[in-house]
């Protein structure tokens, strides 16, 4: 518990000198001294002396970080069109010379060599202690066997297990999170969710997954199958969905749908990031379709509101990026949708998240949390 309170400090806070530490926690020194040593030698903290500002005498006190030179943890994404493997230190920040990416392969087995290879170029450096791997994946997953039980637009991964694979083949701990409740973390860890124990994430990147943060805890349901708001049937003759069924809302209300229906109007293929790109540089005017995709993300929106009243609603998107008042529309259209008490008790803004923090906030949760219970699990 002392590691833990002394870590959520750290982390919380920033940079601090044992002396901060122990105004902080209310714990004794001599523990304080006892935990960090601990917590350095796990790889977990860093003892540093910072650079003195320049024309200032004396050399500045210790400080305690989260470690990020001596110590590692690897977020890997797996993605529908595209994976990413990160690396990071347990202060979770991400920089472009610590990523690399590969499109998705179209078997299992490709996959999970490419990501074992990927890896490996992190693992290389002796000098750099890993702690774990963290894993993002869309679809259905069932924690309890942290197995991938079904992914509408994956269907390689069907009834796989990535954690357990790269586990057996790089020789870490790996914890796979949905990529829904991976976003959530990433927010409560490192966006604007900091401090919040009640709120809910909106993914409409790829499909429209759900994740709920009630408690301080993510919603999982009974094997962690909650969330897949994306298949509620919202035309039962619309488009066919991947998971079988026509008419899912996730058809209509995504940012590959989007690209899907401009795609249409245009007569060739683009992506969601030419999307933006043409939209955003006024080469494209997609009122129609933006209008529609909108109209049905608000739907979405309302229920989520209605069903889980939460404190705010962080929605997670690229369709966002192409206008400056697309999520001002979405606002104004939930507002219509959603039961005006619950809308008014609700904060809805964008996600500044990402699923690579994601990923990496779910190993680092779980290194911390493997060290005992919170102070508040024990009342």
């Amino acid at each position: 518990m002392n590691e833990r309170r002394v870590l959520e400090v750290i982390r919380e806070n920033g940079p601090a000198s044992r002396a901060e530490v122990t105004r902080v926690t209310g714990i004794s020194a001599p523990t304080v001294s006892k935990v960090v040593a601990k917590l350095i030698e796990k790889g977990l903290i860093e003892e540093l002396v910072p650079e003195a500002p320049e024309g200032t005498l004396g050399r500045p006190g210790k400080t305690l970080h989260l470690s990020s030179q001596s110590a590692q943890v690897l977020g890997i994404v797996v993605d529908i069109n595209r994976c990413w493997v990160v690396s990071a230190g347990l202060d979770g920040r991400l920089s472009q010379e610590r990523m690399r990416n590969f499109p998705t392969p179209d078997t299992y087995e490709k996959l999970i060599d490419l990501l074992v290879q990927e890896a490996s170029t992190f693992l290389e450096n002796s000098k750099i202690k890993t702690l774990g791997i963290g894993i993002s994946v869309p679809g259905l997953m069932n924690y309890r066997k942290q197995q991938i039980v079904f992914s509408p637009n994956l269907h390689q991964a069907d009834g796989q297990s990535p954690a357990l694979d790269l586990s057996e083949r790089l020789g870490f701990e790996t914890i796979m999170l949905q990529e829904s409740h991976a976003l959530c973390l990433a927010e409560s860890m490192f966006g604007e969710a900091q401090g919040m124990d009640d709120f809910a994430m909106l993914d409409l990147s790829a499909g429209l997954g759900l994740g709920v943060m009630s408690g301080g805890k993510i919603v999982t349901g009974h094997s962690g199958l909650g969330g897949e708001l994306g298949h509620i049937t919202v035309d039962p003759q619309g488009t066919l969905c991947g998971c079988g069924n026509r008419g899912c809302l996730e058809t209509v209300a995504t940012d590959t749908s989007l690209a899907i229906a401009i795609s249409e109007t245009l007569g060739y293929t683009v992506d969601i990031e030419e999307v933006v790109e043409q939209l955003s540089s006024g080469k494209y005017q997609s009122t129609q379709e933006i209008s529609r995709t909108l109209e049905y993300l608000a739907i979405g929106v309302g229920a989520v509101i209605n069903i889980f009243n939460p404190a705010s609603l962080f929605v997670h998107g690229r369709l966002f990026d192409a206008g400056p008042n697309y999520f001002d529309q979405l606002i104004k259209l939930a507002e219509s949708r959603a039961l005006a008490p619950a809308m008014a008790d609700c904060d809805l803004r964008r996600a500044r998240g990402s699923k690579r923090q994601g990923a990496v906030a779910a190993i680092i949760s779980q290194v911390t949390s493997s060290m005992g219970p919170t102070l508040e699990q024990t009342t």
